[in-house]
């Protein structure tokens, strides 16, 4: 017997042992009722936080910091419901846990809805000035912080608030610092000039992975170049004619036969009426379009590398909103798309523009503003990335290797670290961490260190922040104390065990974290990475504000509870796969919960005024019981297998078959035949398993409905604080009954067939009936026959037969079961053909389970690498079906005899 059996049955809580009135249990389930004050008492007991004990294994997760921008979505909830879970089970199994709290400054989304707060009042950042700007975005950060940890708590988050953090806390920022200082030092950190994705809105550069690309319509102008010697001119074709007046040079490629006298040569830019060369590069494409290119070094990536082999100036001729230059003439002033339609009507009054060619092109937008991002030269800082990746790489080929679920995931985070670019990690803003550089006001000398330079007065510090995910990056390691790696929870917790985000920010996040964590520890961040998919609507779309199909998790959790929504999120699909919600859905969980709320008060009330001590199992067991505990284990062993696996759809799947379809609807309605009877040893030994498996059952459901599991348990004669830290349940070698499994199989079996024929021939069950069985196998024969108590309360017979040697009578109804087939002779109210028709579809089916377990059989991978147990469970099916589908064809001959 495990210690978790020995505990159940041996403690008693403050009135004694005994159970509470069923009546401390409403007659209906209502989750608000339930719910209510519960978290609060497990905050008031530091239920979440980890155990101290040091002899037990650490289990650590950190949660992905959702921003200050907003309140969490439902995406938020499926991400932290998954989280809740795991450390909810691990923390049961005895580990010592953390999960660890906290939030993210997002410098970008927070500083621009904090803009469009003042713009609403009339202001701008630029009225207030830094500082002042800076105090109004921490105002904004601790109001929503306060929304997000509300929202935590509703959905019952079992997180150590002790330990939250913030992505600007002291700690964190001297993380930051150093990181950057190293990367400086190591020469992987750099600032230069160059092409970076610029949001206009926001004012600041973007990385690659920041900018969403979108099909728009839009146009090639075809333009015609004259060339300088008036000897001609030349076409060129390009979808933003406002940059043609930073245009330095155009190019063709050196191998093309119809250009090649031209190279050298000079042509006039239109409309700015300046000489700029002809030059030949390897980057222009002879078979597209007209073989020509404008080069635009200042506005455009590939154009900027042209211009870096031939020596090209940079005319950049747009301002930092969009808005034309000094240097684009009598343009000045005018936003970019404005100026096009205004270049575009000049070149045609000058008979430059040839034609115009609508189509659509794939433009890059912001992810954060949704403008159109301009291609811009700009000095950045740069993370050097190609040392960075390989390294990343080449850890996941030794034992340190971060596993991802689902697998396939690796090669996308493979792929990424392949083709990675130098990473742009300045930003134009002022909420963030800025960046640790300063500048001498004389000599321009720059300055990188941890702290500002000595002779302050004389250095003025780079105005910009760093990128976000820069910070992002490090959450794994910073929240527990590194830089000092002497910090007890960094010696402890880190590298964290499970990582659960969304597969969208794996380039954003997820692969950030693991090169840095490889660089400044040595170690990989996590272990494993549960990747999840994304929330969609009914009709699978992606939830957005614009198609107005979001929904609030408050809003479902006000009508349905907690409970009900991380049952449908914990349920919702495999790892890496989305997920549609629906209210049909949320209906279904809520009535899975009322489900166990009406069956628990079924055991509270028949078990009611017993103490521990009178429930221990320890007398003679029915065969109802010998099964039911023989299933517990059976779930035990495959739900925390699946956990294991983050399985979680197929661990729902389990306990939602056993709780609803064996402990409710077979098990507790099989009870009734010993409770209402008059054998009182009988009675206390079910009682007892009543209450264990009812008590086992909460345990396993604990970590995905922790409210209602532990507002039933509290009834329960348990002296432990809590649930939460209950133990969690394993498997009892005792209850082990192979014989229990199968003979309550056929039994169930032939109650359900008997009463399905029942309704086919509309008898009810209230009206007896001649039941005879036809046996096959001895040992079903012997279980049926000790059993007959259970097919008279379910079957009705007012004759039983169960022999091997019967004689099936022609008028009968029959089915076909495991080692027997059973006949209801019915006269009267049978139709050959009817019956024949029946018996054929169910002729059909065997056939169809044969070919299955066969096709199954014969794939010789799923024979060599299956466990050994589950090809036997197989090789059995395939005899089951073989058997029955012989029975029913033999049946079907006999009938048509008739």
């Amino acid at each position: 017997m495990s210690d978790t059996l020995g505990l159940f049955l041996c403690q008693k809580n403050e009135t004694g042992g005994l159970f509470m009135t069923e009546n401390n249990l409403s007659t209906k389930y209502n989750p608000q009722e339930v719910e209510a004050g519960r978290y609060q008492k497990w905050l008031d007991q530091d239920l979440f936080k980890p155990n101290g004990d040091q002899t037990a294994k650490p289990y650590s997760i950190v949660i992905p910091p959702p921003n200050v921008t907003g309140k969490l979505h439902l995406g938020h909830a499926w991400d932290t419901t998954l989280q809740d879970m795991i450390i909810r089970q691990k923390r049961m199994q005895g580990f010592d846990t953390l999960w660890l709290p906290g939030m993210d400054h997002a410098g970008i989304a927070t500083q621009a809805k904090v803009e469009e707060k003042l713009r609403e009042q009339g202001i701008s950042r630029y009225d207030l000035g830094r500082e002042k700007f800076v105090d109004q975005v921490w105002e904004w950060k601790e109001e929503y912080a306060g929304h997000i940890r509300e929202q935590w708590s509703k959905l019952g988050l079992s997180l150590d608030y002790s330990r939250e953090r913030f992505t600007l806390d002291e700690g964190l920022s001297e993380a930051v610092r150093k990181v950057f200082v190293t990367l400086y030092e190591k020469g992987l950190i750099y600032r230069g000039e160059y092409i970076i994705n610029w949001d206009p809105q926001a004012r600041t550069a973007l990385s690659d992975i920041e900018v969403i690309h979108k099909d728009i319509e839009g146009a090639f102008y075809h333009m015609s170049y004259l060339l300088a010697d008036g000897t001609g001119q030349v076409e060129i074709a390009t979808t933003r004619p406002e940059t043609m007046l930073g245009d330095t040079a155009i190019a063709v490629h050196p191998e093309d036969d119809r250009y090649r006298e031209l190279i050298g040569k000079k042509v006039i830019l239109p409309l700015v009426n300046k000489e700029i060369p002809i030059i030949a590069d390897e980057y222009v494409d002879r078979e597209f379009g007209t073989g020509v290119v404008k080069i635009t070094p200042a506005h455009d990536p590939n154009d900027f590398e042209v211009g870096n082999r031939h020596n090209l100036p940079r005319i950049n001729v747009m301002n930092e909103d969009a808005t034309m230059n000094d240097l684009a003439g009598k343009y000045a002033g005018m936003d970019r798309f404005a100026a096009r339609k205004q270049i575009v009507a000049d070149l045609k009054e000058q008979g430059r523009l040839v034609r115009i060619e609508k189509m659509n092109h794939n433009v890059g937008h912001s992810e954060r503003t949704g403008v159109v991002v301009e291609p811009r030269l700009s000095t950045q800082w740069f993370v050097k990335m190609q040392p960075l990746a390989k390294q990343a790489m080449d850890n996941q080929e030794t034992e340190d290797a971060v596993e991802f679920f689902p697998p396939r995931f690796n090669q996308t985070f493979m792929r990424w670290m392949e083709n990675v670019h130098d990473w742009v990690i300045s930003r134009q803003l002022w909420w963030g961490h800025r960046i640790p550089a300063w500048y001498h006001n004389e000599t321009g000398e720059v300055y990188v260190g941890m702290t500002e330079p000595s002779d302050p007065e004389n250095w003025h510090q780079d105005n910009d922040v760093l990128d976000t995910w820069f910070s992002s990056a490090l959450w794994p390691f910073s929240t527990m104390g590194w830089p000092d790696t002497d910090s007890a929870d960094f010696k402890r917790y880190f590298p964290t065990n499970t990582l659960v985000t969304g597969y969208d920010i794996i380039f954003f996040w997820v692969s950030r974290m693991i090169f840095q964590s490889l660089e400044f520890t040595d170690r990989r961040p996590f272990k494993n990475v549960l990747m999840h998919g994304l929330i969609r609507d009914e009709q699978g779309r992606k939830m957005s504000k614009s198609l107005g199909n979001g929904i609030d998790p408050m809003e479902v959790i006000e009508k349905y509870g907690a409970d009900a929504l991380r049952w449908f999120l914990s349920n919702g699909s495999a790892p890496g796969q989305d997920v549609r919600f629906s209210y049909e859905k949320m209906d279904a969980a809520w009535n899975f919960i009322n489900k166990i709320w009406n069956a628990s008060r079924f055991v509270l009330m028949n078990c009611e005024g017993m103490t521990a001590a009178e429930l221990q199992i320890n007398g003679e067991k029915s065969v109802a019981d010998r099964w039911i505990l023989a299933r517990l284990n059976e779930t035990v062993a495959k739900v925390t297998d699946l956990f294991d696996r983050f399985e979680f759809g197929e661990a729902g799947r389990q306990l939602y078959n056993f709780i609803w379809d064996d402990f409710c609807d077979w098990y507790i309605e099989m009870s009734k035949e010993t409770l209402y009877g008059e054998n009182e040893a009988a009675k206390q030994t079910n009682k007892a398993v009543l209450v264990y498996v009812l008590d086992q059952s909460l345990r396993l459901l604990h970590p995905i409905m922790p409210f209602v599991t532990e507002e039933i348990w509290s009834k329960l004669p348990y002296e432990g604080t809590s649930l939460v830290v209950a133990s969690y349940p394993v498997v009892e070698a005792s209850f082990e009954d192979e014989k229990a499994i199968v003979g309550m199989g056929v039994l169930k079996e032939l109650i359900r067939s008997v009463r399905n024929i029942r309704a086919e021939v509309n008898t009810p069950l209230s009206k007896p009936i001649t039941l005879l069985i036809q046996t096959n196998d001895s040992a079903i024969e012997a279980f049926l026959q000790q059993n007959t108590n259970y097919i008279e309360r379910f079957c009705n017979p007012e004759e039983l037969v169960i022999a091997p040697d019967l004689q099936a009578p022609e008028l009968a109804m029959s089915a076909v079961l495991t080692g027997a087939t059973i006949y209801l002779p019915l006269a009267g109210l049978i139709n050959i053909e009817e019956e024949i028709s029946r018996l054929e579809k169910e002729l059909a089916k065997w056939q169809q389970e044969v070919k299955r377990v066969q096709g199954k059989l014969a794939n010789e991978r799923f024979v060599a690498n299956a466990p050994a147990d589950v090809v036997e469970q197989e090789r059995a099916k395939e005899a089951d079906y073989l058997a029955k589908e012989t029975a029913v064809k033999e049946r079907i001959a006999q009938l048509k005899t008739i």
